[in-house]
């Protein structure tokens, strides 16, 4: 294993570094990346490509019979169909110069879908991060993905990738949402210090502003490390709380794939034109 951050056109290079090289930022601040999140049917594949966005992320199951033949297919739980197989949206986003996010809920969809990537690998000269929540994390209840045998099997295909691991979280408006405790951190500090490979963490931006001491220790434990900062559907944060996150991290090593309107009062308060 002795893939390291990664080269020109590697699946593992900075996102900052590859968008910069192709000119479509100006600087490395990771608040200038445009994301599409859950591009999974055809239709969104298509809008997300006609789009602004820099990465395109896009979530990854089995079809609902369960059975070991079955295609991946992109779809976000609790839906589990789709009009859209794996196969199907690479071949439509390789035309592109975008990078990729794939988020795998179950640990089953990582090998038949490493073996299409392996078919597309050579026209994939960008970024390409392989997510899963491999932990249980603040308020969660949702299943993990076992850690060792979904970053093994990964790694047995591409040892030049960027992982994004994470945590299952819940947010809940009638209570006290407690926010990543040391103990999830120093956990997922255990799973990644043996890796190689460059890592975001997925945080729940409504969680982040009680847990910026855990966090911040995470972040100083490798320069491979970076925070991928994402919202749920209702839940309630402040920008306030993104402009505290953007005050106290690096810039370099924070990304935000946050939903409107809170993305674009975000980006104006800082003073990042968007272009709609």
């Amino acid at each position: 294993m002795t893939a390291t951050a990664g080269g020109p056109g590697s699946w593992s290079e900075n996102i900052l570094e590859y968008f910069l090289r192709n000119n479509q930022i100006t600087t490395e601040d990771g608040a200038l990346i445009i994301w599409c999140h859950a591009a999974n049917h055809k239709v969104q594949v298509h809008e997300a490509l006609r789009s602004t966005a820099h990465m395109i992320e896009a979530d990854v199951i089995l079809p609902s019979d369960g059975s070991e033949h079955g295609q991946p297919i992109m779809a976000h739980p609790p839906e589990i169909n789709s009009d859209n197989t794996l196969q199907e949206w690479l071949a439509e986003v390789i035309k592109s110069n975008k990078g990729i996010k794939l988020d795998f809920k179950s640990l089953a969809a990582v090998e038949p879908s490493m073996m299409l990537l392996e078919n597309v690998k050579r026209h994939l000269k960008r970024p390409v991060w392989i997510n899963a929540d491999v932990l249980p994390g603040p308020n969660g209840n949702s299943r993990v993905v076992d850690a060792k045998p979904f970053i093994d099997t990964v790694i047995s295909f591409f040892p030049d990738v960027t992982f994004s691991l994470g945590w299952t979280t819940g947010w809940h408006p009638e209570k006290v949402n407690e926010g990543y405790s040391w103990t999830m951190v120093k956990e997922m500090e255990y799973i990644c210090n043996e890796l190689n490979q460059p890592v975001t963490f997925p945080v729940r931006a409504a969680l982040v502003r009680q847990s910026c001491s855990q966090l911040l220790w995470l972040l100083k434990q490798s320069n491979r490390y970076s925070l991928t900062i994402w919202t749920g559907k209702n839940d309630s944060y402040s920008i306030e709380d993104l402009l505290f996150i953007r005050d106290h991290f690096d810039k370099k090593r924070v990304f935000y794939d946050i939903l409107e309107p809170q993305n674009h009062e975000f980006k104006q308060a800082i003073g990042i034109k968007i272009n709609l």
